[in-house]
């Protein structure tokens, strides 16, 4: 049996405006407005379950709402194993894109940081275990992602870490964010050109165990395996970018069931390139 992609954070509602013509403060600005499902690590296994190729799990907390049941029952429509807690109220992400597909979020996370450490049995199965930096920034989520992964690694579970968002390394810190991946160490770490520059990914002896994924839009990937060297994988041009939230997590999810089905990193990265490329032509993250 093929082994499960496990991701461990956020699921919230987004609310999505698209903007028509450039924001004017202070006054009206035609678009439409679009609630659907959100989080980031909700949404890389959601598009993990879509493509099909691996089984996927969310791992995370909801609020005792109809929100979060909503949610929840989106996700196991879409054929997610959704492990969840239930407490606080579930969160919600105001997310304005611009004419050319760019997006600004503005994110109440909500229930989903009130995680606490979760059973055993939530990790059984797992061939890998993916975790959102945004994980690391509020608690008490943050200390239950950090046992999540090393209980994880205890398993001989792969490990992988999404970079986020510049705004939230910066925030974090670039020293302690650099310090807390080094201790991690974890065995694949995906991020955008703007979040590797800021983390310095390309200093020689950083990370030297794992595997780094740089995306850089519409240019080619870049990736280098430990001990080795970078490697470009070019990104097929997507005809029209309605929007790019949730581009980023379904790169994650076509990488990484690449990785489960032991595909060469190359082919990984065209497979994460590929699933990105589906996801930049619709409304909303998936």
């Amino acid at each position: 049996m093929t082994g499960v992609l496990g991701s461990l954070g956020d699921l919230v509602e987004d609310i999505v405006v698209g903007l028509s013509e450039p924001l004017a403060i202070g006054t009206d600005a035609a678009g439409d407005i679009v609630r659907t499902r959100g989080g980031s690590a909700a949404n890389v296994a959601s598009a993990a379950a879509q493509l099909g190729r691996v089984p996927a799990r969310y791992l995370g907390c909801v609020g005792p709402d109809a929100t979060g049941d909503g949610l929840v029952a989106g996700l196991e429509r879409d054929g997610v194993d959704v492990r969840v807690q239930r407490r606080g109220c579930t969160g919600a992400i105001v997310i304005i894109v611009e004419p050319g597909g760019e997006r600004t979020m503005v994110p109440n996370r909500g229930a989903s940081i009130l995680l606490e450490p979760i059973a055993d049995d939530w990790l059984d199965g797992l061939a890998v275990l993916h975790v959102p930096a945004y994980g690391f920034c509020a608690e008490p989520i943050a200390t239950t992602a950090l046992d999540a992964l090393r209980r994880a690694r205890e398993r001989g579970v792969t490990t992988c870490i999404d970079a986020s968002s510049v705004g939230m390394l910066r925030t974090y810190g670039r020293d302690r964010i650099r310090a807390l991946l080094a201790e991690l160490s974890p065995d694949h770490l995906i991020a955008n050109s703007d979040e590797a520059e800021f983390l310095g990914l390309e200093e020689p002896g950083y990370l030297p165990y794992t595997t780094l994924v740089v995306k850089h839009g519409s240019a080619p990937t870049a990736a280098r395996p430990p001990g080795g060297d970078w490697l470009e994988v070019p990104v097929v041009p997507v005809e029209e970018v309605r929007d790019t939230t949730g581009a980023g997590d379904a790169f994650a999810a076509g990488y990484l069931s690449a990785v489960i089905l032991h595909e060469g990193i190359a082919t990984a990265c065209a497979a994460g390139n590929a699933s990105a490329a589906h996801a930049l032509g619709r409304s909303g993250a998936l």
